[in-house]
């Protein structure tokens, strides 16, 4: 159980992160992002959570250190093929690269502040309705399922609502942004129920979500030429969402008193560092004669 004391010293170390960030973003909003400034941050935000998840046995138990480790994975990967959506998003929309920094950065915040009013809500549930598990495994696997019928080219169009806005006086900064918090809204319909596959702890969801936005900003600029390399990304995530979907129904059918096999952490960690594995190794392998300075053909 996690106290009073340990919440408030976890927020405020995550909120001093963020505004850290926020303020660097602003201090740099009209510079372009290099290639290793976007590499050195983004192993710097990956090092914070690998070493939060290293010493949380300090203040938690070692189950819920694996916990915070298969969900900050699962988080992180889908928050990547996040950004693959918010980098045809900018290029379509015509974001000036400078403008990009700031335009990230909130959308990055306005994520969490959506994610924060659904984990309450995906917590009161889970506790309360055990039943919840059929649907929130049965949204998964569908999700897995359009993921696969998917082609692995997302393509963004300006349709009739960005018309309007711009009709109206709306920057192109501003569209960008209401873009985002949309495309941001959709995906954590995903992500929570996710996560909720793999451990009932609100401290962990909130942790593991937190950590696997930080440096989404950097890590934009950092993929921005993989675009057309990670061809079986999307691939391996419908199989994670797939297989945390299967878990989930069955620990539901457990607890109704079903004799059913039941999935351990341990199993659904290493089925998901290896999915991420060979899903990013067949990618690279599959695209490897790609020409080094090609880059993604975007609308």
């Amino acid at each position: 159980m996690i106290s009073t004391n340990e919440w408030i010293f976890t927020i405020a170390f995550l909120a001093a992160v963020i505004i850290f960030d926020l303020s660097l973003a602003i201090i740099r909003r009209n510079k372009e992002t290099s290639f290793i400034e976007a590499l050195s941050w983004t192993v710097l935000y990956i090092g914070a959570a690998v070493s939060f998840g290293i010493f949380m046995p300090h203040w938690t138990s070692g189950e819920m250190q694996k916990e915070f480790f298969a969900g900050w994975l699962t988080e992180y990967a889908l928050s990547v093929d996040n950004i693959f959506v918010f980098i045809i998003l900018l290029t379509s929309l015509k974001v000036k690269k400078e403008s990009q920094q700031l335009v990230l950065l909130l959308g990055i915040l306005l994520t969490i502040a959506i994610r924060g009013l659904l984990i309450p809500i995906g917590a009161t549930l889970v506790s309360r309705f055990s039943s919840v598990f059929y649907l929130f495994g049965a949204f998964l696997i569908y999700t897995a399922w359009k993921l696969v019928k998917e082609d692995g080219e997302e393509e963004f169009e300006e349709g009739k609502v960005v018309t309007a806005l711009k009709k109206r006086g709306l920057s192109t900064f501003s569209i960008a942004l209401i873009a985002l918090g949309i495309t941001n809204l959709v995906f954590s319909l995903d992500s929570i129920p996710a996560i909720f596959g793999l451990t009932h702890s609100a401290y962990i969801v909130t942790t593991a979500n937190v950590f696997a936005l930080m440096g989404l900003r950097q890590l934009y600029f950092l993929l921005e030429g993989l675009l057309t390399r990670l061809i079986y990304l999307s691939k391996g995530l419908s199989f994670i969402l797939a297989f945390i979907g299967v878990k989930m129904i069955l620990e539901a059918l457990h607890g109704n008193g079903v004799e059913v096999p039941e999935i351990s952490l341990e199993l659904s960690l290493g089925v998901i560092i290896a999915t991420l594995s060979i899903t990013a190794i067949a990618s690279l392998l599959a695209t490897r004669n790609s020409g080094p300075k090609e880059k993604a053909q975007l609308p």
